[in-house]
């Protein structure tokens, strides 16, 4: 979805210092509360709220434009059962033969296993897949520039857009992930990257206690 011509940039509001500093930590205070969950409530969750979520998602930047994403919203229980079928498939093989010793002395403290109940338990799934071309409107083929990077991109807007709206969720990544594609109807040239998991916590959900790095591990300033 490349648009020709350019218009004058009337959204940008710019905000004294002080202003900017105050919304950043509020900011960063409400997304110091995010947390990857694996326990949830039944509840279901607003249709509209998952819209909204996806629309800010949408707005994410993209190579040459094209918004090389599909996310499919899976509600339907039989729907949720053969995916968490086919993942758990594919997690023992994982556990059992595909994982190194390390990857799994790594994965230890955050207690992960072969099951995950989760996929059924949960609301709402929703499968984010980068498309690695498409169609224009006259049907000629055109691939997508930096598909995956910009798809990882609209995925963090989406992930905090579900935490600011007050649910929360588990992004879920299969070490194979191409029995979506089959699940779900979805092209060969779309490549499924991950599975938000999706709703409310349980009441007796628990969370690892980890730590996140410092600013002055993952920046710096020259």
């Amino acid at each position: 979805m490349n648009q020709a011509g350019f218009a004058p940039l009337t959204h940008y509001l710019e905000l004294p210092a002080a202003l900017m500093q105050q919304r950043a930590a509020e900011f960063l205070a409400e997304v110091q509360r995010r947390r990857s969950v694996r326990q949830f409530s039944n509840r279901p969750v607003p249709r509209e709220v998952i819209e909204d979520c996806l629309r800010a998602a949408g707005t994410a930047p993209s190579g040459a434009n094209m918004q090389p994403w599909h996310f499919v919203v899976v509600e339907t229980p039989g729907i949720k059962r053969q995916i968490r079928e086919a993942a758990d498939r594919e997690e023992l093989a994982f556990y059992q033969h595909r994982a190194s010793p390390q990857w799994l002395a790594d994965l230890a403290p955050l207690g992960t296993n072969a099951s995950k109940p989760f996929l059924e338990s949960a609301p709402c799934l929703i499968v984010v897949f980068a498309q690695l071309s498409g169609r224009t409107p006259q049907g000629e083929v055109r691939k997508h520039y930096y598909a995956v990077q910009s798809t990882g991109i609209a995925v963090g807007m989406l992930i905090t857009a579900i935490h600011h709206a007050g649910l929360v969720c588990l992004p879920y990544t299969p070490s194979r992930m191409t029995f979506l594609n089959g699940i779900l109807a979805r092209p060969p040239q779309e490549r499924p990257l991950v599975v938000l998991v999706t709703g409310y916590p349980a009441e007796d959900a628990v969370v690892p206690q980890i730590e996140r790095k410092t600013l002055q591990q993952i920046a710096s300033f020259i």
